[in-house]
């Protein structure tokens, strides 16, 4: 007697509709249908509008800023928990509070093992997300967690360049896994900005440990918020006679006046994906879409099969 698995349901978060729609497309599924409904004071509730009870659900939002975002993934896994949904797979292309990973400091959380826990709590029996601000956050969660690199959107794109003398930056000594990791791939050197802050996104010195003489850098991140860093790195490399200097950061959160920070510095362009709706647009800014990517990942997940060949790096 054979038994033929049924299709997912894929619903999205407000937040992330336009994504949403693309990943349900790319998938070859249509974008489930959920109502919100929302009091004068705020407050929001939403409500699935078709049956998804013995179904796995993939629920697509990221968590960038402000909290609603978060809370309403959690309203929305709790109500397909409450619905009797088989599997429940959180899909969050951005995870967002991941900068707080550890005690940097006295009297302060660990808001990343917080929202780890409120996920599972609220229902998510699996985790799909991109490009984790650590690593390690995966271990603050006792469920399955498939953390997606950007690199497979990255890598084909820097290499259609076809860039001479390329050198991989990374814009801190925390991001220098990551850069070597692109270095390797790409058979190019590696330098490393080493930066000091004053205080969270303002940055008081930063010093440059390599040549760049002559060479065209890449700078590589996880994600660019106010673009202080980005932009203060690659002038300093054009100082120090780089002949371009591009940067590819896979979450443009781009906050405050980042927009015109980067079209005022000589960046050659900075690569984003479309993980967080973009506020506007830039010349400089190239977006290269996901959806793809996570339709792919979410189709072998349904499926049972491999997906190693999506893990670059």
């Amino acid at each position: 007697m054979s038994y033929t698995v049924p299709e997912p349901k894929i619903f999205a978060c407000t937040q992330s509709q336009v994504l949403g729609k693309e990943i349900a497309q790319a998938y070859g599924a249509d974008l489930g249908k959920v109502i919100f409904s929302r009091y004068s004071d705020g407050e929001f509730q939403p409500s699935f509008e078709e049956s998804i009870r013995g179904a796995r659900i993939f629920i697509i939002g990221s968590t960038h800023p402000g909290p609603e975002h978060l809370m309403e993934m959690l309203l929305m896994l709790d109500a397909a928990k409450r619905a009797s949904a088989r599997h429940i797979t959180a899909v969050m292309p951005y995870f967002g509070w991941a900068r707080q990973d550890r005690k940097d400091k006295p009297r302060v959380p660990i808001a990343a093992k917080l929202v780890a826990k409120m996920l599972e709590t609220a229902g998510a029996t699996r985790i799909i997300t991109m490009d984790l601000h650590a690593d390690q956050i995966q271990g603050f969660f006792e469920k399955p967690v498939d953390h997606l690199f950007a690199s497979t959107l990255f890598l084909p794109y820097l290499k259609k360049l076809k860039l001479d003398n390329l050198t991989i930056a990374s814009p801190d000594m925390g991001g220098s896994k990551r850069a070597y990791a692109y270095s390797k791939a790409l058979e190019s050197d590696v330098v490393i900005c080493y930066k000091q802050r004053a205080k969270a996104n303002v940055i008081s010195h930063m010093e440059l440990i390599g040549d760049v003489a002559d060479k065209n850098v890449v700078l590589v991140d996880d994600m660019v918020d106010t673009a202080g860093t980005l932009t203060k790195a690659a002038d300093l490399m054009m100082e120090r006679g780089a002949k371009s200097v591009r940067a590819i950061t896979t979450h443009g959160l781009l906050s405050g006046n980042a927009y015109e920070r980067i079209e005022k510095s000589r960046l050659e362009e900075l690569i984003i994906t479309d993980s967080i709706p973009a506020r506007q647009t830039s010349p400089k800014v190239k977006v290269l879409g996901c959806a793809e990517l996570f339709a792919d990942v979410m189709h072998r997940v349904h499926h049972n099969t491999s997906i190693a060949s999506k893990f670059l790096m």
